[in-house]
C-alpha cells in the first residue's frame, strides 16, 4: 500500500480506537420516525434532525406547492451562477421577503450555510482586521476566519467581559473589528445575549457584529425570524446569517446586511460569485415555507414547551443538561459512553446520537436531542424514563 494510504489507514484506526470513528448510516425515513438496516423493521423516533418546526413531513404544505407552482420555476437546476444567467425572478422574491420580514435593507440569498461562513469573513476582513469570535462558533465560521487574512483572537465562550477588555486593548491598532457569534449555539444549545453585544459594538466606530441565526432562524421572534428579531437588534447585526436547511425544511442560506454591504459581497465572496445557483424549484420552496413561518407560532411554543420537559426530565433522572433552547445536550464525557448510551436509546426506539471530537472538546462527548415541534410530550415523558433507567443501571 502506498504510504499515503497507509497513513490514512492509521489515522483511521487511532479513531476507531478512540472512539470518534463516523461512518454513513443509511436510513429510511417515515414522518417522525427513521429505520436503519442494523434496526430491521424496528422505528425509532428521530431525536437527530434539525427539523425543529416539523415541517419536512408536511405533506399538505407540498402538495399545496406543486399544484400552484409555474412551469418556469419547476427546474431542477439554474445551470449557472447568479452573476451569469442563473438570477431567476424567484431569487429576487425571495430575498424582498426575508427583507421584509426582518425590517433589514437587503438580503443576499446563498447556497447553504458553510458556503455563508466560510465566504463572507473572507471578502470582508483583510490584514488590517481584528477578528474577535467566541470560543464555541461554529467550524463553518473558523473556516471562514483561516481563509480571511485577519488576526483572530477566540474569547471565552459567552464572556462578554473579556470581548470588551479585548476591544478595549486592540479597538486603536486594527482598521476594523467584527465580533462574530452564533446566537444558539450548535452544540451547547444556549444563546448569546444580543443586545449586549449590540452595545458593546456600539461604543466602538470600528466595530462590526456578525451573527449566525442557523439554528434560531424559524424557531424564536414573532415571524419566525429568530433571536435578533426576537430580541429587536436585526437592524444593528452587520451580517446575520440564517439557514433553510433546518427549521425551513428546504436548502440553501441567506445573509441580511446593509445594501452597500450586499453588492460589496456580490462583488468579492468568492463561494456566491462561482458557485452555480440553487434550483429555482427550491429557492421557490423556500420562499413557501419563508411566507407561512410568522403563522407557525403554535408550533414554536410547542417547541419550547416540549424542551423545557425534556430538561426537566434530565434533571429528575439525575443527570444533567445545559443549555435553554431546542438543542438540549447530555454530557456524559468519553466518547465510548457516548457511544454505548446511543445504542442503548435506540434500542429502545430513540435514534440520539453521540456528538463526539473533534466536534467538540474531548472528555465532553454527548447525546445531541435536536427537538422537533411535531414530538409529543407522552413521547418526550418515555425518552425521560429510558434515560432514568439508564442512568440508574449502566451509566450513574
Amino acid at each position: 500500500m502506498n504510504d499515503i494510504y497507509q497513513d490514512m489507514a492509521a489515522r483511521l484506526s487511532q479513531l476507531e480506537e478512540e472512539g470518534n470513528l463516523r461512518r454513513l448510516t443509511p436510513l429510511r425515513h417515515e414522518g417522525r420516525c427513521v429505520y436503519t438496516e442494523k434496526g430491521g423493521r424496528k422505528p425509532m423516533l428521530n431525536l437527530s434532525s434539525n427539523d425543529y418546526l416539523g415541517l419536512a413531513a408536511r405533506t399538505d404544505w407540498w402538495r399545496e406547492f406543486v399544484e400552484g407552482i409555474p412551469a418556469e420555476v419547476l427546474l431542477p437546476t439554474s445551470s449557472s451562477s447568479r452573476l451569469l444567467t442563473g438570477n431567476f425572478p424567484v431569487y429576487t422574491e425571495l430575498e424582498g421577503e426575508l427583507a421584509t420580514q426582518l425590517g433589514c435593507e437587503a438580503t443576499l440569498v446563498l447556497g447553504c450555510g458553510y458556503h455563508a461562513n466560510a465566504g463572507i469573513l473572507p471578502a470582508v476582513a483583510d490584514k488590517s482586521t481584528l477578528i474577535l469570535a467566541d470560543k464555541l462558533v461554529h467550524a463553518s465560521l473558523i473556516d471562514g476566519i483561516r481563509l480571511s487574512q485577519a488576526h483572530c483572537i477566540r474569547y471565552r465562550h459567552n464572556d462578554l467581559g473579556q470581548a470588551e477588555r479585548l476591544l478595549v486593548k486592540y479597538h486603536g491598532m486594527y482598521s476594523r473589528i467584527i465580533i462574530v457569534t452564533e446566537s444558539i449555539f450548535s452544540m451547547d444549545g444556549d444563546e448569546a445575549d444580543l443586545p449586549a453585544l449590540v452595545a458593546l459594538k456600539k461604543r466602538y466606530p470600528n466595530v462590526m457584529l456578525y451573527v449566525d441565526e442557523a439554528h434560531a432562524f424559524g424557531v424564536r421572534g414573532d415571524n419566525g425570524m429568530g433571536c435578533a428579531e426576537e430580541q429587536g437588534c436585526v437592524q444593528d447585526i452587520d451580517f446575520l446569517v440564517g439557514t433553510f436547511g433546518k427549521a425551513a425544511a428546504s436548502a440553501g442560506a441567506f445573509v441580511a446586511c446593509k445594501r452597500v454591504a450586499r453588492e460589496y459581497l456580490v462583488n468579492h465572496m468568492r463561494p456566491f460569485i462561482f458557485t452555480t445557483a440553487l434550483p429555482p424549484v427550491n429557492v421557490a420552496w423556500t420562499l413557501h415555507v419563508v411566507q407561512r413561518l410568522p403563522g407557525l407560532k403554535d408550533e414554536r411554543r410547542q417547541l419550547h414547551a416540549i424542551a423545557s420537559r425534556l430538561r426537566q426530565g434530565i434533571s429528575l433522572a439525575g443527570m444533567q443538561s445545559v443549555g435553554s433552547s431546542h438543542i438540549v445536550p447530555l454530557v456524559v464525557g468519553e466518547s465510548a459512553k457516548a457511544i454505548r448510551m446511543a445504542e442503548c436509546l435506540q434500542s429502545a426506539g430513540f435514534y440520539a446520537l453521540p456528538v463526539r471530537p473533534p466536534t467538540i472538546p474531548q472528555g465532553t462527548s454527548r447525546i445531541r436531542f435536536s427537538l422537533t415541534a411535531a414530538l409529543k410530550a407522552e413521547e418526550v415523558d418515555a425518552l425521560a424514563s429510558e434515560l432514568r433507567r439508564l442512568h440508574k443501571s449502566h451509566f450513574g
